[in-house]
């Protein structure tokens, strides 16, 4: 019997990997591991060189176009690939797919915050999220998601049949150090920074509950993409904590480590995900997490966090400076970690993601 095809927009690998490009290189590192993987055959398409070693009896990489990997060239150069190699299945991980490839197709939409909240966003780039994103939906064998939440949100918003929405919980990449280092008083925030994030509240509430405690520092890690677009040191200036305040686009795994390591608490007010698993990495690490409360972040998060109302800046920084202050609090907080945190394993995603996409390749879904 031939070995199983799978063709999968790989573009999320390039370059700083974060958010799509973490779960994809996780899902298929196993996929690779696996002793059944000589009955599959990988076909990564990509508009440029990959870091991704790929055994050549079970796959490969193939750059194709010339063109930037945005949606021109989604829609021609990896739609005519696909229409000529002709793979079983095609995997799609990150909400749009090429169209009209007459294959079977798996798409994971994370989230639907461009549908549900199309005010995040450019009106050009909404509208082209919304109406790729539910050709996408529609045309798939198989929509997977992370979240029960964002399952109902799909099947409310974009009207794909209950069926065909699937939920697989990812895993969380553990980001413990080697020697433990002492905790410093440090506020950690790490995601891309969207204005549905609330960062402004996150520097407010820090700014309330670090007014006696001179030496906590505010550290933001991730690549500004708000829209409207928002001057966050700008924000950190108004609130007399500029000093104190740090912002990194980008940090390397073992920077993120260490900041893991250091932190005292971990902030993440964002009204809308589809998931979110930064909040899992610092819980797994040993940093309580304050989120607000939202049905997605109970659903992932409980009970090992502290929950916040969306604008309660007077919680959110009594939360904050409790746990900057007391490792006992920190401690009570933690104590269900283990119970959250054995929900989500990427082993275990990666097993169901295989099986959903090879399912829709054989016409059982």
């Amino acid at each position: 019997m031939a070995p199983l095809s799978i063709g999968v927009d790989a573009r999320e690998l390039i370059g700083e990997a974060t958010g799509v490009g973490r779960y994809l290189g996780e899902l298929l590192r196993r996929w690779l591991e696996r002793s059944d993987r000589q009955t599959r055959r990988l076909l990564l398409y990509s508009p440029e060189p990959l870091g991704v070693v790929i055994p050549g009896d079970v796959g490969e990489v193939r750059v194709i176009g010339r063109r930037p990997g945005g949606t021109w060239w989604e829609q021609t150069s990896l739609r005519a690939a696909v229409r000529r190699d002709r793979p079983d299945v095609f995997f799609a991980p990150a909400y749009t797919a090429p169209l009209g490839t007459r294959i079977p197709l798996a798409v994971t939409v994370h989230d639907i915050s461009f549908v549900a909240h199309p005010e995040w966003f450019r009106a050009s780039e909404g509208l082209r999220r919304r109406w790729l994103t539910r050709r996408a939906a529609h045309t798939a064998s198989v929509v997977l998601t992370d979240s029960e939440f964002s399952k109902s949100e799909i099947e409310r918003h974009l009207q794909v049949d209950r069926g065909r929405v699937r939920v697989i919980r990812p895993g969380v990449t553990r980001r413990e150090g080697g020697r433990p280092t002492p905790r410093e008083p440090i506020v950690l925030f790490v995601g891309s920074l969207f204005n549905r994030r609330r960062l402004p509240d996150l520097i407010a509430a820090f700014a309330r509950a670090s007014v006696d405690v001179p030496r906590a520092r505010l550290v933001i890690v991730g690549a500004n993409r708000t829209w409207p677009p928002q001057d966050l040191p700008a924000v950190a200036a108004a609130e007399g904590v500029a000093a104190r305040t740090e912002f990194l686009s980008y940090v390397d795994d073992d920077r993120l480590v260490e900041l893991y390591g250091r932190a005292s608490v971990f902030v993440f007010l964002s009204e809308y995900e589809g998931f979110g698993l930064t909040p899992l990495e610092a819980m797994s690490a040993g940093v309580p997490p304050v989120v607000l409360d939202t049905a997605v972040a109970r659903e992932v998060y409980a009970p090992a966090a502290v929950f916040v109302r969306a604008g309660d800046l007077s919680s959110a920084a009594d939360a904050i400076r409790r746990l900057l202050l007391d490792r006992e609090a920190a401690g009570r907080v933690l104590a269900a970690a283990p119970e959250v945190l054995a929900r989500y394993s990427w082993e275990r995603a990666a097993d169901e993601t295989l099986e959903a996409v090879s399912s829709a390749a054989r016409g059982r879904i």
